[in-house]
């Protein structure tokens, strides 16, 4: 009887991914593109005033004004635990930093396994950061498992678009057969034991199963992806920026590479955490540490500073949509086909709150260029704007996490 492993060795030979061979289709894939700023943004200076549609932040990226949507009143229920609440930006499990939390999928984990299946990476997640702290990674598996996140933009480099020397091919393969030599002995085990379980556990025990099945299956695709070759760029292999002050610029350098993998439809689900803890931003102006200046006291100059922080942050965010939009593709643009959600799990850093969230969402093939304002007390679940950004992919989903419904007000071209 052949091998769970034989029949991983035979399969790159023998499997075909189902976009490859495949006759282009007439529009580009639709992908997602999340995120996420730890230490939030003033209010003060994003939110637009009652009425009105812009802000002294949103000035900065006024030239995309069409192209993106903020919005107010937004949270996740029973989110709290002020920094921890960032592990839960994409998840909205509630009670983050408890002992007894778990925290639960996260959207772009479930957009990838709608989306990502016929890409090298079904999704990459990425870090801009100095240390571990809080939310270094946005990304969580069905199990509540936070997917660790690439920190070195060479690496990343190295990973979409350099082609393995014969050595590191062979050690590739060897990885994904010892994981097919496991999945052997695990679901020996699990056969064995599936004789004395119990009516009610066989449920529970065929979940387990589904999980091995959904491991052979990544583990088939990825040989199959090793032996394609990677697609080629006009963009020189770089060098990871060693100073951790230069935020701005790591982020930049991380915000093309992304560019790069969903243009190149390496991937189309991406998320990308910006934490400026422990770092003195090289931005004129500034020469504190970015998370004491978030506990701010509403003293004038450290308010300033903080502020020179995030207007930076800002600016370089408004590069990215440039980018993004200059971008042509079949019937569009790359900004046209990529939701990119800007945000933090921080309403307030001054306070710690996680209520009413700082959120922009560009791209998708939303109709932009509004404030979408809601209760600032009684707020509207985030996750409704993720049913709406769900249903915007082409995915059918009609609830995540504490959603009631859609987003208010917010509708596709």
């Amino acid at each position: 009887m052949t091998t769970r492993r034989n029949f991983l060795r035979a399969a790159g030979a023998c499997l075909a991914l189902p976009s490859i061979g495949r006759a282009a289709e007439k529009l580009p894939p639709k992908r997602l593109f999340a995120i996420h700023v730890p230490l939030g943004m003033m209010p003060q200076f994003f939110f637009p005033k009652a009425g009105e549609t812009s802000s002294p932040y949103l000035d900065l990226i006024a030239a995309h004004r069409p192209h993106f949507t903020t919005f107010s009143g937004l949270s996740h229920p029973g989110v709290d635990g002020n920094h921890h609440a960032g592990q839960c930006f994409l998840t909205g499990a509630p009670h983050p930093g408890q002992p007894t939390f778990r925290n639960s999928l996260s959207l772009d984990q479930f957009v990838a396994e709608q989306l990502g299946l016929d890409t090298r990476f079904p999704s990459l997640a990425v870090s801009v950061r100095k240390g571990e702290h809080y939310a270094d990674s946005i990304a969580v598996s069905r199990s509540g498992v936070v997917l660790p996140s690439e920190t070195s933009a060479e690496r990343l480099y190295r990973r979409l678009f350099v082609a393995g020397t014969p050595e590191e091919k062979a050690a590739t393969m060897r990885r994904i057969e010892a994981g097919g030599s496991v999945l052997d002995l695990i679901l020996d085990k699990a056969k064995r034991l599936e004789k004395s379980t119990a009516a009610e556990d066989r449920a529970r025990l065929e979940q387990y199963f589904q999980s091995v099945r959904e491991l052979e299956g990544r583990l088939q695709r990825n040989i199959e992806w090793e032996n394609r070759p990677k697609p080629k760029v006009d963009y020189p292999q770089p060098k990871d920026i060693a100073d951790a002050n230069e935020v701005i610029a790591r982020s930049k350098l991380m915000f093309d590479l992304i560019r790069l993998a969903l243009q190149t439809d390496s991937t189309r689900v991406v998320t990308l955490s910006l934490s400026t803890f422990s770092v003195v931003p090289h931005v004129p102006g500034v020469k504190s540490e970015t998370h004491g200046l978030t506990h701010h006291g509403n003293e004038p100059d450290k308010i300033a500073e903080l502020k020179k922080i995030e207007e930076a942050q800002m600016t370089a965010f408004g590069e990215l949509l440039n980018a993004f939009q200059s971008v042509n593709e079949t019937g569009g643009t790359l900004l046209d086909r990529t939701q990119i959600l800007y945000g933090s799990c921080l309403g307030n850093a001054n306070s710690h709150s996680n209520q009413n969230l700082p959120l922009i969402l560009a791209g998708g093939g939303f109709k932009h260029g509004q404030h979408l304002a809601f209760d600032t007390q009684n707020n509207t679940p985030v996750a409704n704007l993720f049913v709406s950004m769900l249903q915007g992919l082409g995915i059918e989903a009609d609830k995540f996490t504490s959603s009631t419904g859609t987003i208010r007000g917010f509708s596709r071209t």
